[in-house]
């Protein structure tokens, strides 16, 4: 290949990759309702200095799956899309008195999905009338499509999380919630 082109070739991807990312970082903090949010790594990690006080808590819960160390996950949205896909949105909160660190065990033992560090990757849904386990999505590099770069949550914090699936057939109503060191919550589904 000519060294030219080759040199032409690298700054055209340069440019088209500095021009993505300014595009990206442009983004709207609230997709608009007729499109789908977009997944990015930058935007499934959750920086330790994002964390909220739970103050104002979403209006309904649908479940609360008890885990250790004090933590619980309330789920309050399960979203089918027009897609199929599944997105389900809640809040990982430190029940307890003092600072605590989010096992690396709900990233689950796949692998592809540990590599990408802490996440809830380790989450399944279980339709057990379907006799079916839909596991977490991923992305074309096996990142898994839900909140990522969990570290630690101080006593009493709360993080917002997002786990995206498969969405299960329309008929199937009921699917059970289970993570990694979690009781298991069942889901309604509509």
């Amino acid at each position: 290949m000519n060294k030219r082109y080759a040199r032409k070739g690298l700054a055209s991807l340069v440019i088209a990759s500095v021009a993505l990312l300014a595009v990206g970082c442009g983004a709207e903090d609230k997709p608009k309702a007729d499109k789908p949010a977009a997944t990015t790594p930058s935007a499934q990690k959750t920086q330790e200095g994002q964390e909220s006080q739970s103050a104002e808590e979403p209006a309904e819960v649908l479940a609360v799956a008890k885990g250790q160390k004090g933590l619980e996950l309330s789920i309050n949205s399960v979203e089918r899309d027009a897609g199929g896909f599944l997105t389900i949105k809640g809040q990982l909160k430190n029940t307890s008195s003092t600072a605590t660190i989010v096992s690396s065990r709900l990233s689950g033992d796949e692998t592809e999905v540990v590599k990408h560090g802490n996440s809830l990757g380790g989450a399944t849904l279980v339709d057990s009338v379907g006799k079916k386990r839909y596991y977490v999505l991923r992305d074309t590099d096996g990142r898994p499509l839900t909140t990522s770069g969990l570290t630690n949550l101080g006593a009493d914090r709360s993080i917002p999380v997002f786990m995206q699936f498969p969405a299960p057939p329309p008929a199937t109503t009921d699917v059970s919630f289970q993570l990694p060191t979690f009781e298991p919550a069942t889901l309604k589904l509509s």
